[in-house]
Order: structure tokens, then sequence, then C-alpha cells
């Protein structure tokens, strides 16, 4: 696949885009007017910095309210024209975006647009130029690519040709096959966008709301595969409006556009088997989590572990060349670096203690890291002593780390190759964990399509629609990217102010991460007594949150009366029931969670206004933390 991406797309000043859009892997850009109107150079000068770059341009654009437009304006249309031509030629591209008209001058008629992009064609071949033809969705008389390539079969020059738009022809609902009939060498360019499903006006959800193909609910992958059915091997190019991306980091959204046509083309490609894009391992399957990794030093490190004995861990081993241990209970691996050297001492000198790498048991570690690496991500390793296993491991939210093993290979006996164990003398039995249930990170809110496509890109997974989580302090957006099989469920929380408990996370923490661990069990009145046992002490929930999910629920007394007893909160879906038992926060507003699922498939989404103003009540004004008792 040749990938393209407009400049229109990123945030910055010309020179700063065209730097980002090289750094992220893409061959080629089309150069947006109004980019190249602020700019002071000439078009020389940015064709030379784009080749400079190791690019193409693949595009000058739009060129608008040409076709059907009454004299004078049909003349002055020519004009415009030309001049662009003239740019186009300085700048060393040979294609123009002519978008359909929307002027109310226009007059309509296809005979009349035929006419018209017949002589345009004549007076771009005189030049060795092209013209490409778009149907805008809200264009006043063309706005269905259907019709588009009707009048640029009609007009029946090799120098007019169509371009096609993913987001004009799926926002209308414009069936693609009919993509599969139009010649390969007729589609001048393909320029793809995704968006989420929004009911509004066309051209204000097109201006604000597109974004990365993989990133919103539009079809684009059944687009494609339709553009690919026609033997069509030019670019495929992003042309994304997202106030969002427009304001963000100009390096980090040219590298997502980067990732989401690299995955698409996997896509399409394995559907079919058209050689859109290079070969590359399956999506990983994770059949579970291997362990969390907490950063921390000698002196912190005393409350976390009291705080993992409380919920039932015992010391099961001790790496053999760092200071490392490993908590366990059922499957959970809990590990607690203390190393004052080495990338976990550089996280915990930026965090504080924090629980900055995970890893995840895939199928295939070896293909599920060859496939992230394809797939942008940044690798990551660090020096191992003789005879001890290096995981393979890219990086992630936050800059964290993300471990890959599986049970084919050494990597699952990792705990037992690079550990020894050890005898806990303070084991007091465990409070029935078995497995991680979810793992909870939060991101700033212009983060979450970085790290919702990263994730569904290299892993088997998909995400949940976005759900809006109410804190006191203000609102957190709230999407889940899963498995099928509920072995990998990663809440991805995004926050927009620094009020809100994510928020304050990320301010105090200098970044995204992980603010929460939730552990499964299957009898949660069973755990809760057991904890108490040990000398956890749960969040208290407000009397008046049991009152109102007895009526609502229509639950016996007796069980509302063991839950409030516990501080445990209750949800029920069409699946089943849920039941929630917090700690209170550690540190900055991390927290543990212990779940019990009865076939529910939610996170318990309508008791977090309850949770949050809870574990916000445990922490004074300046965000420390006090007695939860």
């Amino acid at each position: 696949m040749k990938t393209s991406i407009a400049t229109v797309t990123l945030s910055g000043e010309l020179p700063e885009k065209l730097e980002a859009i090289a750094r992220a892997g893409f061959d080629g850009v089309e150069i947006f007017e109004n980019d190249f109107l602020a700019f002071d150079g000439s078009p020389a000068d940015v064709g030379r910095m784009v080749r400079d770059l190791g690019m193409q341009i693949t595009l000058f654009q739009p060129f608008r309210d040409f076709e059907g437009m009454p004299e004078p304006l049909r003349s002055r249309t020519f004009d415009r024209a030309e001049r662009k031509f003239d740019v186009m030629q300085e700048l060393g591209t040979d294609l123009v975006l002519v978008c359909s008209n929307v002027s109310p001058a226009a007059l309509g008629g296809i005979d009349r647009a035929v006419a018209d992009f017949h002589e345009l064609g004549e007076r771009a071949a005189k030049r060795g130029l092209r013209v490409g033809y778009e149907a805008l969705a809200w264009g006043r008389y063309i706005n269905d690519h259907r019709d588009a390539w009707e009048i640029v079969r009609r007009a029946n020059h090799p120098n007019v040709g169509l371009i096609l738009d993913s987001f004009h022809s799926l926002s209308r609902k414009i069936e693609v096959d009919s993509i599969r009939s139009i010649p390969k060498d007729k589609i001048f360019i393909v320029q793809l966008a995704d968006a989420p499903l929004i009911d509004m006006d066309l051209l204000y959800w097109s201006r604000h709301f597109r974004n990365m193909p993989g990133e919103g609910d539009l079809p684009v992958t059944a687009f494609t595969e339709a553009v690919a059915s026609t033997g069509y091997d030019g670019y495929f190019s992003l042309e994304i409006f997202n106030d969002q991306f427009r304001g963000g980091s100009t390096r980090a959204v040219a590298a997502d556009g980067h990732r989401s046509l690299i995955y698409l083309a996997d896509q399409v490609r394995a559907k079919t088997q058209t050689l859109i894009g290079a070969a590359m391992p399956k999506r990983a399957v994770v059949t579970g989590v291997g362990f969390v990794e907490f950063a921390t030093d000698e002196d912190e490190a005393g409350d976390l572990i009291a705080l993992l004995k409380t919920l039932g861990f015992r010391l099961a081993a001790k790496h053999r060349s760092k200071k490392v241990s490993l908590f366990q209970q059922g499957e959970i691996k809990i590990l607690v670096n203390v190393e004052p050297t080495g990338f976990a001492n550089a996280a915990y000198a930026v965090h504080g203690t924090f629980a900055y790498a995970l890893a995840l048991v895939v199928d295939d570690a070896a293909a599920a890291y060859q496939r992230a690496l394809a797939l942008d991500a940044e690798p990551f390793s660090q020096p191992v002593a003789e005879g001890e296993l290096e995981l393979p491991a890219i990086r992630g939210v936050g800059g964290g780390v993300i471990y890959l093993i599986d049970d084919k290979s050494a990597l699952g006996r990792f705990s037992d190759i690079d550990f020894e164990p050890v005898t806990d003398s303070d084991d007091n039995g465990d409070a029935g964990l078995l497995h991680v249930d979810h793992v909870a990170q939060t991101v700033a809110f212009d983060e979450m399509l970085t790290w919702l496509l990263f994730y569904t890109s290299i892993f088997e997974a998909a995400k949940t629609p976005m759900v809006d989580i109410i804190d006191p302090g203000g609102v957190v957006r709230s999407q889940v990217v899963e498995s099928d099989n509920g072995a990998l469920r990663i809440t991805m929380n995004g926050a927009e102010n620094r009020r809100t408990l994510a928020g304050h996370f990320i301010a105090e923490k200098f970044g995204s991460g992980i603010q929460h661990l939730a552990f499964a069990t299957d009898d949660i009145f069973a755990t809760a007594r057991s904890l108490r046992a040990q000398g956890f002490r749960s969040l208290h929930i407000s009397p008046n949150y049991y009152d109102d999910i007895e009526a609502r629920f229509g639950l016996d007394p007796d069980l509302t009366d063991r839950l409030r007893a516990e501080n445990i909160l209750y949800d029920r879906d069409d699946g089943g029931e849920y039941f929630q038992l917090y700690s209170g926060t550690y540190g900055e507003g991390f927290f543990f969670e212990v779940v019990e699922r009865r076939g529910y498939r939610g996170y318990g989404a309508p008791n977090a206004i309850f949770r949050i103003a809870a574990l916000k009540k445990q922490m004074r004004p300046d965000g420390v933390p006090k007695d939860a008792g």
C-alpha cells in the first residue's frame, strides 16, 4: 500500500507537519491549499522540502465550485484553474482535486459538467497534469460517487479521473459495491476517513468529527475492499478533519494515521487476498494477564506490600539478580521492583510508585511482537543477566511497558527461570482472588483514539461504545477494549480536566498509566470476609446508595444488608449480576477492585459516580490521601 496524508489532518506549521508525516513513514503527502497559503516560502520550496524528506506530493487540493457555472463565472473558474496549474507545476505534483460544486450560482446538469471537465482535461494535458473529481456528500448537484463517475466516464479524457473519499460515500450510505466496476486507471487517488456514527448535518459532521480508519464506526474496511477489487494500486491517503487532531500532537496524530493505514491494509489483505499491504502475523489472541509490575523504592515498597498482603497476596519468589519480588494469588502475579537502576527506577523517579508494566499472555509472543513492530509500536528492551529470559516487549500507554509471553515457549516459565521461590512467613491464606478481570488505564482524553487503535490493531479485541462517567469534578469518557474470550479487558478512561479523579491521577503522576486493577472472585461475600480478617479496609459507600438499589432492582432486603455490610456495589444487565468491592486510594488515586461476574458483561458504569465520590472523600484538597478509617 502506498500511503499518503493530507496536511489539513495535523496541527502545526507546514514544515512541522511535513517532518512529522515523513517521520511516521508516509510515502506521500497531500498539500492542502490553506497550509501552502500560510507558508512564506514558494511552491518550489515546498516541493523541495517534501522531496528532501523522501516523499512525493500526491495531490494539491481543493479546487472548489468549478463545474456547471454560468458566464462570466465559468470563464473565471478556468482562469483560477490555470493559476492552480501554475502552483502545481512549481510544487512538482501532477494531480489536483476538484470537489463537486456547492455554489448557489451553479446550474447543474450532467452534460454541462461533462463539457467543463473535458475542457479542463484538455488544459491539464497541455501541462502534463491530471484532474481528479470528487463528489462531496453535500454537493449541490453531485453528492454521490456514482454520479461523479458518470461525469468522468462521459468526459472521456485520459487526464480526468475520479477521486474516491470513504467519508463522502459512507456518510450517505452509498453501496460500496458500485465501486467494483470502475476501471482502476480512472481512480486517481483514494482518500480515507472514518467517523463515529452521529446524527447531524453532513458538513458539520465531516468538518469536525472524522477520524482515522478503525477509530470510528463507518465500514471503511468494506469500502477499501471494494477499491482493492478493481486492482487499484495507487495512493491511499488520509484526509481527516478533526478538532482534536488539529489541537493535538503533530507527531502522535501522524503516527496514528500511518498505523491505521497499515492495519486497514492488513484487514483487507486477509479478507480479499489482494496484495494491498505487506504480510504480517495475525492479531494476537490474548489468553490472560501474565503479571503487573510496580516500580517503587525501598522506602515506599513497604506500604504497597502491606496493601497487597491485606488483599491476600503472598510473597512467592524473588528475582535471581534484581531487587524484584513476586507476589501471587490464584493466577495473579504482582511484581514489586525496587531496583536502584534501570528503566523501572527511571519510571519511579518520574511517576512515583506506579504500575508501569503489564505482561499479556498471547498465543504466540514472537508473532505478536513482529506484528506490533509492523504496526509502528516502539520496541522495548533492557539488559538481562546470563541465563535469564529477555521478554519481547513494546512501549505502551504513558511510555510504560507491555511484555508479551506465551505458554508455547520458555517465556511461559519466566517466573520459574528468573525467580527463586521463597516461603512467606506472613502468609495468612488467600482471599479467593482468581485472576485479573480487567486493567483500567487513565489517559488524557485526546490520547484515547491513539490507544484504542493501538490495542485493537495488535490484539484480537474490539472496542465498546463510549460511556460518560460522571465525576463530581467533571465528565470522564470511558471506552473498553475487550476480547471475546474475556481474557483481555482494558478500560480506557479519558480525562479532560484535573478536577476529576482521573485527571488528578494524570497530573500528579505526570502522565497516563494504570490507575486501577480489578481482580475476579467467584464468591465476593466470602472474599470480603477474608479480606476484612486480613486487615483490608474497603471503600466506604454511602448507605443512601443501598436504599436506592434495593428499590431500583427489587433486591431482597437480606441481600441489601449483606451488600451494605461489606461496602459491595451491585449492578445487573441482561446477562446477569455484577458485584464490586473497592480499596481506598493508594498514592495519587490508584486503587484496587474485586469483582464477581454472574453472566454480566459490563463494568459497573452506573456505579462509577458513587465509587468516585467515595474515593475523593478520602483525599484532601491538595490530593494527598488521608486515613480511610
